[in-house]
Order: structure tokens, then C-alpha cells, then sequence
């Protein structure tokens, strides 16, 4: 379970977070929503213990983020918007290596590799490098890396960025999996059918700020509107009204 509470952050004179408290329960798929430039990234990393908060609090199970960021850290899998990967090593080795990052035993990471390799539908890539890797092709190394050690929270940021239509089907199964099987996801998107697809619970950032959250149903009935698009237009629209 992820909690934030009344989360900001600065950067010299800018503001990108101001104020975002939300919880994202085990179970379920949350999903934070707004526009580019929301403040959604810079609220995961926060999370992730990536970055530190200006102000306020999160906790992952428990844990603080800034109080015990070792414990957070081995409690999530964390996919960023900045999927690198080293071009030289195989995808299996890309793996491996956050796995022994992770301490997992030798065994353990290949029985990992082997299981992400058939949800992800990834047994041919295993043993080829990276290097020229396809979009959809790395992405999936990406999240294989960020599920290795089979973490109870997995954070994705904006994860169906620039993927074909296939692969982003094939996505949201993976996160409908993790669901089922009992993880909190927490993931950000701008892509209104991504979210409307995926998601129990829905946050709107807008200019760093929670505008609203609820479930889909919730906010179309709090905003008077007939679809999602409309209904986040309405309620980003209001938070920014002076």
C-alpha cells in the first residue's frame, strides 16, 4: 500500500509538486492522470525515493521514504520514464543484474527471468542485446527489470509511451496480472482510454495539485459529465479557477 500525504516539490524556483496526498491500496490499480507537466513523474519519484520532498510525507507499507528509504526501495519495482538499458548486455543480463542488485540468489533470479519471460511473452529477446531493441522490445526488458524480484508495489510511469497497439494490449494484461495477484499498481498516464481501461482509482494532477480522485463512476457523477475526457477536463478546469 502506498500512502502520500500532502507531498511538494521545488526546484529552485520552480514548483513542480504543491500538493498531492492520495492512498493506493493493495489489489487495486491506481492511476495518476493530468497532462504533461503535471507534476505526475516528479510524484513517483518522490515516492521511489528518487528525489526527496520539499514537504510532506509517503510511506510504502509502512515505511517512510525519507525515514527508511532502504525498506521502501525493496518493497517496489519502479519502471521511470527513463528506460535505459545497457545496449551490451542481453536482456537477460540486463535482468540478472538488478536481480543481484536486489541480493536475490543466483537461482532465484533465473526461476524470475524464465517466469517474466513467459508473461511477458519475451523468450526469444532473452539472449539478444539490447543494442537496436525495438520500443516494444525494450520495454518489456524494462518492466521484466522492474518486476524481478517480485516486489508487493510496482510503480509505472506512463508505461505504454510510445509502444504499437499489440504491445500496449499485452501491457495492460501484465497489469491486470499484477492486480489479480494482489500487488498495488500505481502507475501515471495522460491517455484517457489507458486509464478508463485499467483503473479502480483515479487521481487528477493538475499544475502539481490533486483536482480530484475517486473512482471513474465518482467522477463522472462529481463533474455532471457523460465520459472520462470530459469529466477531467471539468474538474482540472475548476482547480485552476481562481
Amino acid at each position: 500500500m502506498i500512502v502520500a500525504q500532502g507531498l511538494a516539490k521545488r526546484f529552485d524556483a520552480v514548483e513542480a509538486v504543491r500538493d498531492v496526498s492520495f492512498e493506493a491500496p493493495d489489489g487495486r490499480i491506481t492511476a495518476l492522470l493530468g497532462p504533461n507537466g503535471a507534476g505526475k513523474t516528479t510524484t513517483l519519484r518522490m515516492i521511489s525515493t528518487l528525489v526527496a520532498p520539499t514537504r510532506g510525507s509517503a510511506r510504502v507499507d509502512g515505511h517512510d521514504v525519507g525515514a527508511e528509504p532502504l525498506a521502501v526501495r525493496a518493497r517496489i519495482g519502479m519502471l521511470s520514464d527513463a528506460r535505459g538499458l545497457y545496449g551490451r548486455l542481453t536482456a537477460r543480463e540486463n535482468i540478472a543484474y538488478y536481480g543481484a542488485l536486489r541480493r536475490m540468489a543466483r537461482d532465484a533470479v533465473e526461476a524470475s527471468i524464465m517466469r517474466l519471460a513467459d508473461l511477458l511473452d519475451m523468450k526469444p529477446l532473452l539472449d539478444r542485446r539490447t543494442d537496436g531493441f525495438s520500443q516494444g522490445e525494450r520495454m518489456k526488458v524494462a518492466i521484466a527489470r522492474a518486476l524481478v524480484h517480485d516486489p508487493p508495489n510496482v510503480i509505472l510511469d506512463e508505461p505504454s509511451n510510445g509502444l504499437d497497439v499489440m504491445t500496449t494490449r499485452n501491457l495492460r494484461e501484465v497489469i491486470r496480472d499484477l492486480r489479480t495477484a494482489g500487488k498495488c499498481v500505481l502507475f501515471s498516464s495522460h491517455v484517457m482510454q489507458e486509464v478508463s481501461a485499467l483503473c479502480d482509482e483515479i487521481v487528477i494532477v493538475a499544475h502539481g495539485a490533486v483536482a480530484a480522485r475517486g473512482t471513474a463512476e465518482a467522477l463522472l457523477a462529481a463533474s455532471g459529465r457523460a465520459n472520462l475526457e470530459d469529466a477531467f477536463v471539468h474538474l482540472a478546469g475548476e482547480a485552476l479557477a481562481p
